[in-house]
């Protein structure tokens, strides 16, 4: 990897069919699609840090596969996965290209970034994603068994805004950066009592040396 050109901030590379050469071909067409799209929008919506846009193949394109094949290996009989804050579609439109048996819902509150979502998924020909434009605090009681948030908030802030909306007997997984276990330790007691948090994986992108990590909150009570 030492020797892979590093990108300017005017010429973001694209090195998934390196990085992932598991991935078929026709998937890693769609996820193409999906960057393309992603750079002319993010001018506009700004959905990132101009810094990340550079390093977006790894930073977010290869952040969102490691974190999905983690959630889908820790449960493989999830059907539906929510996309809390979904943004660019990070992680959610990136699960739809490469887990198309699976159901994936983007909840995003941003009307502009929601129409984008919507817009962007059936450029990608993806038949497998809803897009709902709501705020997690506002979506219906028990309407979530699973779902995964990467940006939207910490995951003390979370659990707590989706206290109503995840089942019993649910989760929602964290993509969180390596400070993950101060995250954890933080969780309020009161909050212990009805979400009980543990480390799912961590992993290392395919550049540089900072770990990342999936944690799972399961709602017990």
């Amino acid at each position: 990897m030492s020797d892979t050109p590093t990108p300017t901030i005017n010429q973001p590379h694209w090195r998934l069919e390196t990085w992932f050469n598991q991935i078929p071909k026709d998937q890693l067409a769609k996820l193409k699609i999906h960057f393309d799209e992603f750079l002319k929008a993010d001018k506009t919506l700004q959905f990132v840090s101009p810094k990340t846009v550079s390093f977006a193949d790894a930073i977010h394109y290869a952040d969102s596969i490691y974190a999905l094949n983690a959630i889908f290996s820790d449960n493989p009989s999830i059907e539906t996965l929510y996309d809390l804050g979904s943004g660019a579609g990070f992680p959610g439109l990136i699960g739809a290209v490469l887990y198309p048996a699976k159901k994936f819902v983007l909840v995003e509150a941003d009307k502009r970034k929601s129409e984008y979502l919507t817009q962007c998924a059936a450029k990608m020909g993806l038949a497998n994603v809803q897009v709902v434009e709501s705020t997690v605090e506002a979506l219906p009681a028990a309407s979530i068994k699973y779902a995964v948030s990467r940006g939207l908030a910490n995951i003390s802030k979370l659990i707590l805004n989706t206290r109503k909306s995840v089942s019993v007997g649910g989760a929602v997984y964290h993509m969180r950066a390596e400070n993950w276990g101060m995250e954890v330790a933080d969780i309020p007691t009161q909050l212990c009592s009805v979400w009980s948090p543990g480390l799912v994986k961590e992993y290392r992108l395919p550049v540089g040396e900072v770990r990342f990590a999936v944690v799972k909150t399961d709602k017990i009570s």
